[in-house]
C-alpha cells in the first residue's frame, strides 16, 4: 500500500500564496511590499481554482505565485527597506527627545538603494528596453508637468523633465519622428528607433490639480524605476549618434548666452537644451549625421548590387526598397528651407519639436522662452504660425497659418496646401494617423482626397520624362494630320448629303414591309426577358455561399457565425458613419446659404 496523499499539500494549493502570507514571509510592511513588487515586475495572478488555491475556502483574495515570492526573498533591496524602517523609527525618537546632533547624523547616514542591477536584470538586451519604453516616456512626461507635491519627492519632477528633454533631443538629432496626433488627452508622438515603434503621450501645459482618487505614492514608485531605465536608454542612444551625454551645447551658444545673461549656471543651460533649437556637441566633430546617412545608403546600395549579382533577390524588390529609402529620405527633410516664427498664443514646445525633427528653423518671442535664434522682423521668415484671426502687423514675405498645418503635413508626408489653414478659416478635420484601414472600414472623404493627391504627385513625377518624348512625337504627327485633313474636309461634305437621303428611303421601305407582315400574322411575337448579368452573378454567388455554409462542420460553425456577425456589425457601423457625414455636409451647406458665402 502506498502513502496516502494529503489534501492541499500539492498542486495549485502549493503553487500560490496570499498577499498577507507573502508580506509575513518577507518581513515587510504592505507599502514596502508593493514597492518591491513594482520594482521587480512581480504582479498578482488569478488561479484557475480559487477553492484549491485557498485550501478549501472560496474567499476572493490577492494571490501571488509562490516562486515569485521566493525570487523576491533573495533581493538585496529587501534589507535596505528593513534598514530604512529602522532609520525612520530612530529619527522619530530623536525628534521626540530633541537630540538635534544625533538627528543630523542620522540624516547624513540615511540608507539609500540603487536600481541599476534591477534594470539590467529585467532588460538583458537594449532592444528589450526599447520595446518597454512607451510607459516610461508617458509617465515621466506627466510628472514633468506636476507642481511640487508633498507626496512626491522634490528631486523627481526636474529629473523627469530632464530625461524627457534628452530623449526628444535625440529624436531631433536622429530625425526618427513618424506620426503626430492632437487628441483630448494630449499629443501623441510615434518614433522608430532601431526598428522598434514607440508611441507615447505628452499632456498639454494646462494648470490642473491632481485628483484625490489617484495614489501618487504608487505612481512615484513606477517613476522611480522608469527614470533609471530612461537614463540608461538615453545614454545608449546618445553614444550611438556620437553625442555627449549629458548633452552639451556648442561654444557659440555658450558665448551668446554669457554675453546676454552674464551668468553661466546649470538652469540656463538646461533651458537652452529644452528649447530644441540648438545643435548638441558631438564627441568627434569630424563626421556629421548627414555623412553617416550617406555612408549607410552607400553600404545598402552595395549590398543590393551584391544580392542582385548573386541572384538571391529580384530587381523589382530591390527597386521597391530603393524607392522606400528615397521617400524616407525626402520625408526626413520635409521642412528644410522653411523658417518659422511662433506667436505667443501657440504651444511652443510641441511645434518646435516637430519642426526641428524635419529640418526646419524655429524662433519665437524672447519673452516666451530663452534661446530664440532670430526676431519677428527677420525678412527671411517663410511661415508664421498664429492662432488668432487678426494680427497687428503683417509681412508680405511670409505665410500666416494655423498650428494644425504643421501636424497635418507630417501625417500626410508632404506639404499640404496652405489655403485651408489661413487665420480665421475653419480648419479641415484632423485625422488620426494611427487608424489602421481594413477592408470594409469607413474612410472619411478627406483621407481619400489626400491619398488621391499623393498618387497624383507620384504619377506626375514618374511621367515627367515620358511626357517630353511624347510631345516631340505628337507634334510631328499632328502636322501631318493637319495637312491631310484640309484636303479631305471638302469631299466629306458632299458625300454626307447623299448618304442621308439613301438611309431615309431604306427606312421607309422597311417600315412598310413590317406593317404588311403584322396584318397577315395573327399570333403576336413574344418579348425577350431582359436580365441583368451583375444580378445573376450575385445570385449565383449567394447560392454557392449557402452551399458552402451547409458543408461547414458543427465545430467550426459557431466561429463562422461569430465572424459573420462581426462583419455585419462593422458594415452597420460604416453605414451609420456615412449617414452622419452626409447629414453634416447638408448642415454645412445650409449654413453657407444662410450666411450668403
Amino acid at each position: 500500500m502506498g502513502k496516502e496523499k494529503k489534501k492541499f499539500k500539492s498542486g495549485i494549493a502549493t503553487s500560490f500564496i496570499t498577499r498577507a502570507s507573502a508580506v509575513k514571509r518577507l518581513q515587510l510592511n504592505l507599502v514596502n511590499f508593493r514597492r518591491l513588487c513594482i520594482l521587480k515586475g512581480v504582479y498578482p495572478v488569478e488561479p484557475k481554482s480559487i477553492k484549491k488555491a485557498g485550501k478549501g475556502q472560496k474567499l476572493h483574495r490577492t494571490y501571488f505565485r509562490f516562486k515569485d515570492i521566493q525570487f523576491l526573498a533573495h533581493e538585496p533591496i529587501v534589507q535596505k527597506f528593513r534598514d530604512h524602517r529602522v532609520f525612520v523609527r530612530k529619527v522619530r525618537k530623536a525628534k521626540a527627545k530633541r537630540e538635534w546632533t544625533s538627528l543630523d547624523r542620522l540624516n547624513r547616514n540615511e540608507p539609500k538603494y540603487k536600481l541599476d542591477h534591477i534594470v539590467k536584470e529585467r532588460y538583458p538586451t537594449f532592444v528589450d528596453a526599447l520595446r518597454d519604453l512607451e510607459d516610461p516616456l508617458t509617465l515621466c512626461s506627466l510628472f514633468s508637468t506636476f507642481r511640487k507635491n508633498a507626496k512626491v519627492k522634490s528631486e523627481v519632477l526636474p529629473l523627469c523633465r530632464r530625461l524627457v528633454v534628452e530623449f526628444m533631443n535625440y529624436v531631433i538629432a536622429s530625425r526618427s519622428l513618424k506620426k503626430v496626433f492632437l487628441s483630448i488627452k494630449g499629443i501623441y508622438f510615434q518614433v522608430e528607433i532601431e526598428g522598434q515603434l514607440l508611441t507615447w503621450l505628452i499632456p498639454y501645459n494646462f494648470g490642473y490639480s491632481v485628483p484625490g482618487d489617484v495614489d501618487l505614492k504608487i505612481m512615484s514608485t513606477f517613476t522611480e524605476f522608469y527614470t533609471t531605465l530612461l537614463g540608461f536608454v538615453n545614454f545608449k542612444l546618445f553614444t550611438s549618434l556620437n553625442l555627449h551625454y549629458p548633452p552639451k551645447l556648442s561654444t557659440v551658444v555658450q558665448s551668446t548666452k554669457s554675453e546676454a545673461d552674464q551668468v553661466e549656471d546649470d538652469e540656463t543651460v538646461d533651458d537652452l537644451i529644452g528649447s530644441f533649437v540648438h545643435d548638441l556637441v558631438k564627441v568627434n566633430q569630424g563626421s556629421s549625421i548627414d555623412d553617416e546617412e550617406d555612408e549607410a545608403n552607400q553600404q545598402d546600395q552595395d549590398q543590393e548590387e551584391a544580392l542582385i549579382a548573386g541572384g538571391t533577390v529580384d530587381e523589382e524588390t530591390v527597386k521597391k526598397a530603393r524607392e522606400e529609402r528615397d521617400e524616407m529620405k525626402r520625408f526626413k527633410k520635409l521642412f528644410e528651407g522653411c523658417k518659422f516664427f511662433l506667436s505667443r498664443e501657440v504651444p511652443r514646445e510641441a511645434i518646435t519639436f516637430v519642426i526641428r525633427c524635419f529640418g526646419g528653423q524655429v524662433s519665437w518671442d524672447k519673452t516666451m522662452f530663452v534661446g530664440a535664434p532670430y526676431e519677428v522682423s527677420d525678412e527671411t521668415i517663410t511661415h508664421q504660425i498664429v492662432d488668432r484671426p487678426q494680427q497687428e502687423k503683417q509681412y508680405l514675405s511670409r505665410y500666416y497659418i494655423q498650428p494644425q498645418w504643421v501636424f497635418d503635413c507630417v501625417n500626410a508626408r508632404r506639404l499640404v496646401p496652405l489655403e485651408d489653414y489661413f487665420p480665421g478659416v475653419s480648419l479641415p478635420p484632423h485625422l488620426s494617423p494611427f487608424v489602421e484601414e481594413k477592408e470594409g472600414s469607413y474612410r472619411p472623404p478627406e483621407r481619400l482626397a489626400g491619398q488621391d493627391e499623393t498618387k497624383k504627385t507620384e504619377s506626375d513625377e514618374d511621367n515627367e520624362e515620358e511626357i517630353g518624348e511624347e510631345e516631340i512625337i505628337g507634334e510631328s504627327e499632328n502636322e501631318e494630320d493637319l495637312e491631310e485633313g484640309q484636303s479631305s474636309d471638302e469631299e466629306d461634305d458632299d458625300d454626307e448629303t447623299s448618304i442621308e437621303e439613301a438611309e431615309k428611303k431604306r427606312l421607309q421601305q422597311l417600315s412598310k414591309q413590317a406593317q404588311k407582315q403584322k396584318m397577315k400574322l395573327s399570333v403576336a411575337a413574344g418579348e425577350v426577358e431582359k436580365t441583368n448579368p451583375i444580378w445573376e452573378a450575385e445570385k449565383l454567388a449567394r447560392m454557392e455561399r449557402g452551399l458552402q455554409e451547409m458543408m461547414i462542420p458543427k465545430k467550426r460553425k459557431r466561429l463562422y457565425d461569430r465572424l459573420m456577425k462581426k462583419k455585419k456589425e462593422q458594415a452597420k457601423e460604416v453605414r451609420k458613419l456615412k449617414e452622419k457625414r452626409l447629414k453634416y455636409d447638408q448642415e454645412q451647406k445650409a449654413k453657407k446659404k444662410m450666411t450668403g458665402t
